[in-house]
């Protein structure tokens, strides 16, 4: 959607990975409810041919530039389709749920599991967090997360931050600092206020970033 008006509506999307790490959608032009306008720019792309690129027109709204459309691409699945570019538009909608930063993964999982397993976390030398009853979530590609409650975690030392980050799997995080013998360390703690249905076990629980500080794990260092 573009300022509130259907760009597109259909249920023939592709996936297409230009990338190792998530899809993007490549959509039907015949599904395009909105109005393409080229500009005269042509993308080339040494795997999917030249792109043409368009303005995106949907009644009174312009989302300049956001369009690719490949009608000579050796991938023949791609000739009758557009790509848009996500962060031009308001909202993507998949079924009636929202989608977040990016098309999601139909091969991408998100696991999330109790455990008592002993979990530490040092700054400069300092311990700001320790318990055993971390929440693990496992996510495809990613190394393990240990989720903390609040009451195992130093909470005199954490510090406000205006960060947030996006995620298709778990929904927006926030993000505190740390104050260490003096030193703020920026972002290193995050928590999903109010994550999405399939994370939201990590609801109310605290994640320090492993390659930021020292966390071990029944002694060992992760």
């Amino acid at each position: 959607m573009l300022g509130g008006v259907v760009v597109v509506d259909t249920v023939r999307p592709l996936l297409v990975w230009e990338g190792p790490h998530y899809p993007v959608y490549y959509l039907p032009l015949a599904d395009l409810k909105a109005t393409l306008e080229p500009t005269g720019e042509i993308v080339r792309s040494p795997s999917r041919g030249d792109a043409h690129r368009h303005d995106v027109v949907a009644g009174e709204h312009r989302a300049a530039g956001a369009a690719l459309t490949y009608p000579d691409s050796p991938f023949p699945e791609l000739r009758d389709m557009v790509r848009l570019d996500w962060d031009s538009f308001d909202t993507w909608l998949e079924e009636d749920e929202p989608v977040y930063v990016h098309a999601r993964n139909p091969f991408h999982r998100v696991d999330i599991l109790s455990s008592s397993r002993h979990v530490r976390v040092e700054i400069d030398g300092v311990t700001v967090a320790e318990s055993t009853r971390p929440t693990v979530l496992f996510e495809t590609n990613i190394r393990p997360r240990y989720y903390l409650p609040l009451s195992d975690v130093r909470t005199e030392l954490l510090r406000g931050s205006s960060t947030s980050t996006g995620c298709p799997y778990k929904g927006t995080a926030s993000y505190y600092g740390v104050e260490v013998n003096g030193k703020v360390h920026e972002d290193v703690v995050w928590y999903y206020p109010a994550p999405l249905l399939e994370s939201i076990r990590v609801a109310g629980l605290v994640c320090f970033y492993d390659e930021k500080v020292d966390v071990y794990v029944d002694g060992v260092h992760t």
